[in-house]
């Protein structure tokens, strides 16, 4: 999502901050490039335009010239800028007498069904008691498919054969009050364009039902046109909201940032993934720092908080920090780590140089490199993975069969986990002062340096003898150290014995 656009505009941002100080040519180059970023994302050209001619009026006039950072000043007015344009965050309407019914409304193949039991599973979790109605009569399968999302969530999906639409979901509304439900989702009929039939028929069904959400669920992929399917629902319904789906595909990300400006219909949420979690609340704040490339920390801590035990997380920080650092718990880390969804997903949301560097990873072959990691350490015994110095060349043979992977890829797991022991390990020790000091922070959190030297690691125990002899082991140090210290004592007797 925005991947060509936020990359677009870093660049551009990359060129103003190598100068001290920017004049009118150069904010105009700049915003030139801007412009034909926006244009290439498939943004609205009025919506560019007006953009374009704001951010300049406020990028040359004395609020950039009395700034001591002029570059940092311009993109901060761009980033207030696209929040505008984005618009204000306009929650659900669920106020008045239950139950409280929200329709969606689209075209065909627009997500409307799976996006149904998305906002079903949403509300559910903020403590509402939600009913699904299926009034898609005439797409095949459409019933079925809502009944099996409804299963899959535990919600129950009202349906009558040969009941119209309008009245069905009349029918459901009286259901929903005597059953006690307090949110009713109607996953209405879509077409494959605007037609006088389907406008009828939606109209119809808002008289009957007085719906507190009218949600038009519009594909983000189809770009502008999003902007006029939007604009064509609006002359026919009340519509109160808009939901973008698809937004992790190859979507240039325009519509988003072009239809509440065209519209002025607010979004309220973005679909995300195929997955019945993958629902966002729209917030114009976090996507506007997410399009310029500056993360979405606040939704990373979101994820986190829904999909991690927090009790086993501050259990496992502690051990860390402790150096008590197994591969059981390496591998509980990356198990938690996939429950906060596909990992390309993740990368999006780092701020900064961490979030560019990031995203020059290829999220598959990461993705690939993870199962690997996992299955490694699967194929170890119990005690293996509790005490990985007793795995000697013979082991790592066995463990590399039973994991379908190389010796190769067994000694490299092992050194990344004694690094990681030993970064841990040093932090426990710093406390959160050296947390810093380690990642080469300094005074503040402009940006992550580079990992510190942390001196030669342990050799693995199938290394070369001659590099193996250079590099003894902790436990041979402590035998010779003793041994030198029992010659000492020995010494000072017979010394003592010759005196008397």
């Amino acid at each position: 999502m925005f991947g060509l656009l936020s990359e677009r505009l870093n660049q551009v941002f990359d060129k103003i901050r190598r100068r001290g100080r920017l004049t009118e040519k150069d904010v105009d180059e700049a915003l030139r490039e801007v412009r034909l970023a926006l244009l290439e994302a498939d943004v609205h050209y009025k919506v560019v335009r007006d953009f374009i001619q704001r951010v300049r009026e406020r990028a040359i006039g004395a609020e950039i010239h009395k700034a001591l950072l002029p570059a940092q000043q311009v993109i901060k007015i761009v980033y207030e800028e696209l929040v505008n344009t984005l618009g204000e965050p306009a929650p659900l309407n669920l106020t008045g007498p239950k139950p409280r019914v929200i329709m969606l409304v689209g075209l065909q193949g627009s997500g409307k069904t799976t996006t149904a039991a998305k906002l079903a599973r949403h509300l559910r979790r903020e403590g509402e008691r939600v009913m699904l109605v299926a009034a898609d009569p005439y797409r095949p399968a459409a019933v079925q498919q809502l009944q099996t999302l409804g299963g899959q969530l535990n919600i129950p999906v009202y349906y009558e054969e040969g009941v119209p639409p309008p009245r069905l979901v009349e029918r459901a509304k009286r259901r929903a009050a005597e059953g006690g439900y307090s949110v009713l989702i109607a996953d209405t009929a879509g077409r494959s364009q605007l037609d006088q039939a389907l406008m009828d028929e939606i109209q119809e069904m808002a008289r009957r039902v007085d719906p507190n959400e009218v949600l038009l669920v519009v594909d983000a992929m189809i770009g502008q046109e999003a902007v006029s399917v939007a604009q064509g629902f609006k002359e026919a319904v009340p519509l109160t909201g808009l939901i973008l789906t698809k937004m992790d595909g190859d979507a240039r990300g325009g519509a988003a940032i072009s239809i509440r400006a065209v519209t002025g219909v607010p979004i309220k949420f973005l679909g995300v993934g195929e997955k019945l979690d993958a629902l966002d609340v729209f917030d114009p704040q976090r996507l506007a720092s997410r399009i310029l490339g500056m993360g979405d920390i606040l939704g990373l801590i979101q994820k986190a908080e829904e999909a991690l035990d927090r009790e086993e997380a501050e259990r496992q920080a502690e051990r860390m920090l402790r150096g008590e650092f197994t591969l059981e718990d390496f591998r509980n880390q990356l198990r938690q780590m996939r429950k906060l969804g596909p990992l390309g997903k993740i990368l999006e949301m780092l701020p900064g140089d961490l979030g560019r560097a990031a995203r020059q990873i290829d999220p598959q072959e990461a993705e690939k490199q993870l199962k690997k990691v996992e299955a490694i350490i699967n194929s170890m015994t119990p005690e293996e993975r509790r005490r990985p110095e007793i795995i000697n060349a013979s082991r790592k043979r066995r463990i590399a069969k039973g994991s379908g992977t190389t010796v190769q890829d067994v000694n490299e797991l092992l050194r990344q986990y004694r690094q990681m022991k030993r970064v841990f390990k040093q932090l426990g020790r710093f406390g959160g002062a050296g947390l810093g000091r380690l990642f080469g922070l300094g005074g503040g959190f402009g940006g992550f340096g580079g990992m510190p030297d942390l001196g030669p690691m342990p050799e693995l125990e199938d290394a070369t003898p001659a590099r193996a002899s250079a590099q003894p082991s902790p436990t041979k140090k402590a035998k010779a150290k003793a041994k030198k210290a029992k010659a000492k004592r020995k010494a000072k007797k017979k010394k003592k014995k010759k005196r008397r």
